[in-house]
């Protein structure tokens, strides 16, 4: 039952060239995109296709006035920096990047190029802008959230599964929103009555090991945070808490739909959408300097019915009023 209908992207999968060739006539500008992600990644397709699209509503048309090179980086930081590089070197007009994970890199290999960020968790702290109503610099955005949303999502999993007592949270202590998430969480769960454990999220292998080491004792759960290898892996975290009957509170959609209890946090395909506004001002002039940096319009609550019924949970009715999509 989905409570929100999504605009179809092209008539169905999103594809397109890496490099859209240019054709003749007219001044031809330049966008990079960097992306921590495989190019057979459907849910990226999806965001990278709502901002194409959005450029195109806003008057650009791919191939005739402006030119996308898109860089399927992968998670792998050698291989981001390696692509962060190139971008800058070949100097485009703007640069769009996904996350600290490449807004990051991207702001070492250049401080002149223009860059949009569609998404980065705490980005003064993360060093990206001066702050969010004067970034200062070459890069500006969107934020994926603040710290406080990881007592939401400890709340939600004590709304859900009231029965748990111990949560096992799967974060990234590389980037700062794994850091202060954690710190958050940690410090709301005395109050819900609830021991907190850090997974540190470095490779599957690690976090395999340690939810077997964590599942075993009854009352468990698990909230899995924003991280590059979480981005990529999320059927295998979906799956691994499913054969461990943890529930589980995840940051994005995607984890619900390939199987995952729930999710909560931004719509980021429509952020997506309206990073194409910031591209298609700074392309006619303005500097990301001053222009500030946004918070999310749009949150998301999904429920997997069909795994709560495998978990022998029964969602209370509140909760479910607040859905967005519930997947029976």
């Amino acid at each position: 039952m989905r409570r929100r209908r999504f605009i179809s992207l092209f008539g169905g999968a999103v594809v397109w060239p890496l490099v859209a060739r240019a054709q003749q006539g007219g001044q031809m500008r330049r966008i990079g995109v960097l992306l921590p992600a495989t190019a057979d990644d459907a849910t990226f397709q999806a965001r990278v296709g709502a901002f194409l699209q959005g450029l195109q509503q806003l008057g650009w048309s791919i191939g005739k006035n402006v030119q996308v090179d898109i860089r399927w980086a992968t998670p792998d930081a050698e291989v981001v920096r390696r692509h962060a590089t190139e971008l800058a070197a070949q100097t485009p007009q703007v640069i769009l990047a996904f996350g600290a994970s490449t807004v990051g890199p991207m702001l070492q290999a250049t401080r002149t190029v223009p860059i949009v960020f569609p998404a980065a968790a705490d980005p003064v702290g993360a060093g990206f802008v001066r702050s969010l109503s004067r970034p200062g610099g070459n890069a500006t955005g969107f934020m994926s959230f603040e710290y406080g949303i990881g007592g939401k999502w400890l709340e939600l999993l004590k709304e859900i599964a009231p029965k748990v007592t111990r949560v096992a949270v799967l974060r990234d202590p590389a980037i700062p929103s794994g850091i202060g998430i954690f710190g958050v969480i940690q410090a709301m769960a005395a109050s819900l009555r609830m021991e907190v454990t850090q997974v540190n999220l470095r490779d599957a292998g690690e976090v395999e090991r340690a939810v077997l080491e964590f599942a075993p004792a009854p009352t468990g759960g698990l909230i899995v945070t924003a991280s590059p290898l979480a981005d990529v892996d999320r059927d295998r975290f979906a799956k691994l808490a499913a054969e461990h009957k943890l529930p589980a509170v995840y940051y994005e959609r995607a984890f619900a739909t390939a199987g995952g209890l729930v999710s909560y946090g931004p719509d980021f395909v429509d952020q997506f959408r309206r990073s194409a506004e910031y591209v298609d001002r700074i392309l006619k002039g303005e500097k990301p300097a001053d222009l500030p940096v946004q918070a999310p319009t749009k949150y998301e609550l999904v429920i997997n019915l069909k795994t709560a019924k495998a978990l022998g949970l029964t969602i209370p009715p509140p909760v479910l009023a607040r859905a967005d999509e519930v997947i029976e």
